[in-house]
């Protein structure tokens, strides 16, 4: 799995990026919270097997979740969700779950060991690897997207071994198997290379200036009413 730090600086850049005026400092922890929501699945394979980037890393929990909020706030005649928290906490709900997928799920499919994205349907994790390259001989080679007949499928995706067979490692779970070993060796990734300390950093810049400029924008307003 991505590094646990990295997954919330993705969720905080999509906090800052989304939240519009809904952005504050209980939104952000909303979103960051999201992120970082799907890497509690190895605690989980503690008790269940391959639960690691399986049991929250599946596509069931946000289709679900999506689906019961398009249901309340576009369906329904009278938003449950709308009618507590007004159109904010749909605002911050649709961007904490966008950060669950994308932060939580992607970081682990596109960056990480994959992920079991049907599980427990079905064991094998998922990954995709691709490269996007202007080349001066060949132009523009992406292999992401097959969009021609002769792709195995729009996205590359490959399998990464097996959810229960091919355990991932956490520094909760250092084997990915069930069962506590208290002796393990156990090690907690803060980033694995120098683009996920830029991501980082760039998390935590960025939301620098936001809280800044909110800061800003609050004291000329309270000057200018006096």
């Amino acid at each position: 799995m991505a590094p646990t730090p990295v997954s919330a600086a993705v969720g905080a850049l999509l906090a800052a990026a989304l939240l519009g005026d809904a952005f504050d400092r209980r939104a952000v922890a909303v979103v960051v919270s999201a992120a970082v929501l799907p890497s509690l699945d190895a605690a989980a394979s503690l008790v269940v097997p391959g639960a690691t980037n399986a049991l929250l890393h599946a596509v069931w929990p946000p289709l679900l979740v999506g689906g019961l909020l398009h249901w309340d706030t576009a369906l329904r005649a009278e938003s449950t969700l709308r009618d507590r928290g007004g159109r904010r906490a749909v605002r911050i709900a649709w961007v904490a779950l966008a950060s669950f997928v994308v932060a939580g799920i992607g970081a682990a499919l596109f960056a990480g060991e994959g992920a079991a994205l049907l599980y427990p349907l079905e064991d094998a994790r998922y990954v995709v690897r691709g490269r996007l390259v202007f080349s001066t001989q060949e132009g523009i080679v992406q292999t992401f997207l097959a969009l021609g007949g002769d792709g195995s499928g729009v996205l590359p995706l490959r399998t990464a071994g097996g959810a229960v067979a091919d355990p991932v490692a956490s520094w909760v779970n250092p084997d990915g198997r069930p069962g506590l070993d208290p002796g393990a060796d156990r090690e907690f990734r803060f980033v694995d290379g120098g683009w996920q300390l830029v991501v980082v950093a760039a998390a935590a810049a960025t939301l620098a200036v936001r809280f800044g400029s909110r800061g800003g924008d609050a004291a000329d307003g309270s000057e200018v009413a006096r």
